[in-house]
């Protein structure tokens, strides 16, 4: 009886030792990302909305995408469907896929807006033309597309994005994150408009970002 106790003991101890070891082997993650490494991780339980359409987008521009599994209600994510009003790839295979939804009476429109972006073998910036009109004059520059960073944003996975809050183009009033991998860069956004604020936008940017999921081509 003493010995059948012993063992259960050392086995205990045996099964703490082990979780103890691989616990401290798993904090490597900090210290690559410390290092300019993000690597993504099977922490979070997600998956991909509508892969299909997002496969065929991988596949099209060559490189992996990141997938929504979450979009503020009533968006889905699903590439060709009802809420998806932007389907954009450009020549060096950056792609803009936006979904939207709008409801106005009277002039009090409201509208949920989402924009997901990639630019294969790019880590830029990309520039934005600005327009300006003085005493009938018009002036044309270049400025960067994502302007007025605001910190940085840590996914659950452990992706690290920067915040922007002055964008252009496609995403002008938007609140923008963007974060690079592998030398391509990325970006999530949402229009600050009625029915949401912007403490609201923020959040539902969060936890877009946190269900993201990354789709390889085939």
């Amino acid at each position: 009886m003493r010995l059948i106790i012993a063992g259960a003991f050392l086995a205990l101890a045996l099964v703490a030792s082990t979780v103890l070891v691989a616990a401290v082997l798993d904090d490597s993650g900090p210290g690559l990302e410390q290092q300019g490494v993000t690597q993504d991780t099977p922490a979070l339980a997600t998956t991909c909305a509508h892969p299909a359409g997002w496969r065929r987008l991988a596949n099209r521009v060559q490189a992996p995408v990141y997938c929504p599994s979450w979009l503020p209600d009533p968006l889905t994510s699903e590439i060709d469907g009802r809420w998806n009003n932007i389907d954009s790839v450009s020549p060096d295979r950056s792609y803009l896929m936006g979904f939207v939804w709008q409801e106005g009476t009277l002039g009090n429109v409201q509208e949920l807006h989402v924009n997901l972006r990639g630019y294969p073998g790019n880590a830029r910036i990309p520039t934005c033309q600005d327009v300006t009109t003085v005493d009938g004059t018009t002036y044309r520059k270049k400025i960067a597309c994502f302007q007025d960073p605001r910190g940085s944003v840590r996914s659950a996975k452990g992706i690290v994005a920067t915040r922007y809050t002055v964008n252009h183009g496609a995403d002008s009033w938007h609140v923008l994150l963007a974060w690079r991998r592998n030398g391509s860069l990325y970006t999530v956004s949402q229009h600050v408009a009625p029915p949401l604020t912007y403490a609201k936008v923020v959040a539902n940017l969060k936890r877009i970002f946190d269900g993201l999921v990354l789709v390889p081509p085939r």
